[in-house]
């Protein structure tokens, strides 16, 4: 892959908090992280709270420095204010002043980002319209939603007409209409040739916009790679019976170690699935009724959960 094809590249990037010259209570946020996106993706980040998420985003955008390794954006060191003019940033928990309007704001942000006011004007009006905001526009921030607030968040975000955008839960708040709006905005600006570096709790989301993923675990990146590849694929099967003896129970747990019990259920993965009729017999034989026997599909946040935990598919 050419370097112009490469959005962010990190390389061993590791950061400790803390320590002090003799290195106690030392947190590692990340260690030894390496990973690329390709210009003109959707890239999400996932991982569970404390994984180094933020940690990670906020060295891209400069606002922190690694401890070693080191992290570019379209080439440019993230030290770099070159690398950050033509990205956009939408934080989670953003706090706006609440005694702007909406236009107002964008109007703040746009000359900090050195926009002419003809600019922002023409690019006020288009992403306000964009994100379903325009008729809230002269309205006291202090009156918005937590779904309106998104929204503006989202145009400020794309106010200066950016490259890479980074955005840390973008539907947060947000109700399904808005939720799949938001999408369709994503899946729009992709079309365009933007970069999205998206960070989402909402696994479902991620799995319905995004070309690829990182999974970040206690500061390890654990697995990175297309939607379709991090979803486990064995064939993975639900038993359910009217009543599941305890020493039955105990017969498949010992002679299935991947099979998980609650009260009548029987999940298990099995790359053969004609050894469900091995489990089918054991109930037959002592006389265990079956209600039903079915696939299932995995979905992304199946395996996310598997791969935290360390184990496979469940």
């Amino acid at each position: 892959m050419t370097e112009a094809a490469i959005a962010i590249r990190v390389e061993h990037l590791s950061k400790t908090f803390g320590g002090g010259l003799r290195r106690r209570g030392e947190v590692q946020a990340l260690v030894d992280v390496s990973l690329e996106v390709s210009a003109g993706e959707i890239f999400g980040l996932l991982g569970p709270n404390g994984a180094g998420k933020t940690t990670l985003v906020k060295i891209l955008l400069g606002s922190l420095h690694s401890s070693t390794g080191t992290a570019s954006i379209n080439s440019h060191d993230c030290g770099n204010w070159r690398a950050r003019q033509k990205a956009g940033f939408l934080p989670e928990n953003h706090r706006f002043p609440s005694y702007l309007t909406g236009q107002q704001l964008l109007n703040v942000y746009g000359g900090l980002a050195g926009m002419s006011r003809s600019a922002i004007r023409a690019r006020s009006n288009e992403l306000l319209e964009q994100v379903e905001m325009t008729r809230w526009r002269k309205t006291k921030i202090r009156k918005y939603s937590k779904g309106m607030m998104q929204r503006l968040g989202l145009a400020q975000a794309l106010l200066n007409d950016p490259d890479l955008v980074f955005l840390d839960e973008p539907t947060d708040g947000v109700d399904p209409v808005g939720r799949r709006e938001i999408r369709e905005i994503l899946k729009g600006l992709k079309k365009q040739g933007k970069t999205i570096f998206l960070n989402s709790h909402l696994l479902a989301e991620v799995e319905a916009v995004c070309d690829r993923v990182a999974i970040l675990d206690k500061g390890k990146l654990i697995k990175t790679g297309p939607v379709g590849a991090l979803i486990e694929t064995k064939p993975y099967y639900w038993i359910e019976t009217y009543h599941l003896p305890e020493h039955i129970a105990g017969m498949i747990t010992s002679g299935f170690d991947q099979a998980i019990i609650e009260e009548n259920v029987i999940k298990l993965p099995l790359e053969n699935p004609r050894k469900i009729n091995v489990i089918i017999d054991i109930l037959r034989k002592y006389e265990v009724d079956i209600i039903s026997v079915k696939p299932l599909s995995v979905s992304l946040e199946d395996s996310f959960m598997q791969l935290i935990k360390g184990g496979a598919a469940p």
